[in-house]
């Protein structure tokens, strides 16, 4: 089974500050990939901070990577000619969290639909522009005549975030990144973008990685799940394993989270300060681990069943991973 988009470990590293430098690894190395031959829907989770949307911005190829490789269709995207870079560009598109960052206020919403159409050469003339358009938002749900001509300040938020779907979805994609594309609009919304979302790989086998910080709506979506902390993975793999059975302390605090409609549900509670900057070293960086036992020089990954990974020393006993690739450890939807 051949990779589309491989990411091998991949890392990024913000450094501030002029005099006295300071080092931020926002992501620490991680290996990934989207398969050419099964669409399917990835999830990657975290809180804010966790490095998700670095992770994102780096395999879309907005933000250059601080080490590893990152090759699509077996071409190292640092290597590649223009032509490649285009073709990259086109074949990976990403639907961001805040719709209003696309959006130039002074523009009708016409022209966001436009202009990826005239700089790939998608049609001829405007003939051929309009259908396109046409059809690309009414396979999101939208009437064009209640959404072409208007500028963005006179749409809803669920409505612009939508036609920023349709945008994607215009250049007939193999890969969507979904930053938080329903963090912004109402709750009675969500439901009909992440059913959108869940189309483009059912019907027109577009692979998905959709980032989010609530796992309701990965649970919904998703066939698989990454979950990020302090910018390394803690825990991967089917999403109803994840979700339903999670290994690592900080996903079941992450799935305690979540309201479930149980009266007699009592709120659990795990000791530990997830937040202490002092967690951050070598090793297992779990809040709830004994730390004086977890300074390892790597840190390990380890495989739990065939369909999930956790990096804890909770799961010590079990085999570390022999691939370092965590879409190894995915179910493959046919």
């Amino acid at each position: 089974m051949g990779s589309l988009l491989e990411a091998k470990q991949v890392s990024k590293e913000y450094i501030s500050g002029t005099f006295i430098k300071k080092r931020n690894l926002a992501l620490k190395p991680i290996s990934f990939s989207v398969s050419d031959d099964s669409p399917s829907i990835t999830a990657i989770a975290g809180e804010s901070g966790s490095g998700k949307t670095t992770f994102a911005r780096v395999i879309a190829g907005i933000l250059d990577k601080s080490s590893g490789s990152l090759r699509y269709r077996d071409k190292d995207i640092d290597q590649m000619n223009s032509e490649d870079i285009l073709n990259f560009k086109k074949e990976v598109q990403t639907i961001f969290q805040d719709p209003f960052e696309v959006y130039n206020p002074f523009y009708k919403v016409d022209h966001v639909l436009t202009t990826p159409i005239k700089k790939f050469g998608l049609a001829e003339n405007k003939s051929d522009i309009d259908k396109m358009i046409i059809s690309a938002l009414e396979e999101v749900g939208l009437r064009p005549d209640e959404t072409l001509g208007r500028y963005p300040h006179q749409l809803s938020g669920g409505q612009r975030q939508r036609i920023m779907v349709a945008r994607a979805f215009l250049l007939r994609p193999r890969i969507i990144i979904a930053d938080e594309p329903v963090s912004m609009v109402d709750a009675s919304l969500r439901a009909t973008i992440l059913e959108e979302i869940k189309q483009l790989r059912e019907i027109h086998n577009i692979s998905v990685v959709y980032i989010t910080h609530d796992l309701t709506t990965a649970y919904q979506v998703a066939d698989n799940i990454i979950v990020l902390y302090k910018g390394q993975v803690v825990e991967a793999g089917d999403v109803e394993n994840v979700i339903n059975k999670p290994v690592h302390p900080y996903t079941q605090l992450l799935t305690d989270c979540v309201p479930r409609p149980d009266p007699d549900q009592k709120w659990s509670k795990t000791s530990g300060d997830i937040t202490l900057e002092s967690r951050i070293i070598n090793g297992c960086i779990c809040a709830f681990c004994n730390q004086n036992e977890s300074l390892e020089s790597d840190r390990k990954i380890y495989e739990f069943n065939k369909k999930q990974i956790v990096s804890c020393k909770v799961a010590e006993k079990k085999k570390i991973c022999a691939n370092e690739d965590i879409s190894a450890y995915f179910t493959k939807k046919k």
